[in-house]
């Protein structure tokens, strides 16, 4: 067992990255994730390690395409509008199945936005920007602990499917300190002999396409690549549930909201509204059976977020209409506080009971 550090989550991430074998780190400064890049300039350097700030953020996700394609660990980092610049180049990685992986700290939208934090860019990270049918994976840390686990997390499933890995933390996750524990890196390496571009020295040369050559070709592609989407799904959906037994209603936030709705589940209950807590894990793949299963037994599903309303929709389309779906939200700033979610649970309970 490490020793516990006091760290904030922008250089938790930066460290855990190394510690999962970082080789190549790719970025350009954005608020509020800075701190990241800046870490690693120092850290690399002393590792002899591959690390250029780039002129764009466009740059940076493009070398970190093409540094993937030779099986090495990189990264790059970035927030919310300059992630966004980053859409064509992820299509491309997910075309290509590369191991990148993208930490995003959000900040608040849409267009320049602000530097506070917000949980706006779920479409972004869920849905994706770019073109054509693929899907990242997204994992949500809420605490500087899971800031570390999760970026060891995204490594590995990033090269055992080669698929991009997106960590989505916000601004306040990324300045927050906490105490929290790094630990070895916990996952097997993965070999990537048989597909990474290392020189064609002794063997047949391989290549790595996006373009698909006929129909018949691109429509094979997209289907290998929705049977691995499938294959992750199975393997990897994680989330996090609390009192769910006995609930009669289920509170859904993800990243950083998940501590203040585990506050407001425990005051909730002490008055005698029996509340529960499911907290995606995983973004994509989404926990949609499991809420699907909750919700069939609970009266109402409340979800909370710090945007107008994303990972709602998502909510009720795994409720299937079973439970009545509400959102409580602010779209950027301070958190909600537990008392205005409090608050808000006993509004949309008022509402429920005078419907009946």
């Amino acid at each position: 067992m490490s020793e516990k550090v006091l760290i904030k989550g922008n250089y938790a991430i930066a460290q855990a990255a190394l510690n999962a074998g970082l080789e190549c780190y790719f970025g350009y400064p954005i608020t509020p994730q800075t701190e990241i890049g800046e870490y690693l300039s120092g850290e690399m350097y002393k590792r002899n390690l591959a690390y250029v700030c780039a002129e764009s953020e466009l740059a940076a996700i493009n070398m970190v395409l093409g540094a993937s394609s030779t099986g090495a660990k990189t990264m790059t980092t970035s927030s919310s509008c300059a992630v966004a610049l980053m859409q064509e180049a992820l299509s491309y990685a997910c075309a290509d199945e590369v191991p990148v992986v993208l930490v995003n700290v959000m900040r608040a939208g849409p267009g320049l936005g602000y530097i506070y934090p917000a949980q706006g860019d779920y479409y972004q990270a869920v849905k994706g920007g770019g073109n054509g049918d693929y899907k990242m994976t997204v994992l949500a840390p809420s605490t500087v602990q899971e800031c570390i686990d999760l970026t060891y997390r995204a490594f590995y499933l990033a090269h055992k499917y080669r698929n991009p890995t997106m960590l989505l933390a916000d601004g306040l996750l990324g300045q927050m300190m906490e105490p929290a524990e790094f630990g070895e890196y916990p996952y097997p390496e993965v070999d990537n002999s048989s597909w990474a571009l290392t020189g064609a020295k002794g063997r047949d040369g391989r290549a790595i396409y996006s373009l698909g050559a006929c129909e018949e070709k691109q429509i094979k592609r997209i289907y290998h690549l929705f049977e691995k989407y499938k294959q992750i799904a199975e393997n990897e959906t994680d989330w996090e549930e609390l009192n769910t037994e006995d609930a009669d209603i289920l509170l859904v936030a993800f990243g950083s909201m998940t501590r203040n709705i585990k506050a407001a589940m425990n005051e909730l209950r002490k008055e005698g509204i029996k509340a529960g807590i499911l907290r995606p894990i995983t973004l994509s793949p989404f926990p949609t059976q499991r809420i699907n299963e909750i919700s069939k037994q609970v009266n109402n599903i409340i979800v909370v977020e710090m945007n107008m309303g994303q990972m709602v929709n998502d909510v009720k389309i795994a409720v299937e209409g079973n439970a009545k779906v509400d959102l409580i939200n602010r779209p950027v700033g301070q958190w909600l506080s537990v008392e205005e979610i409090i608050t808000g649970v006993k509004k949309v309970l008022e509402n429920s009971y005078a419907s009946v």
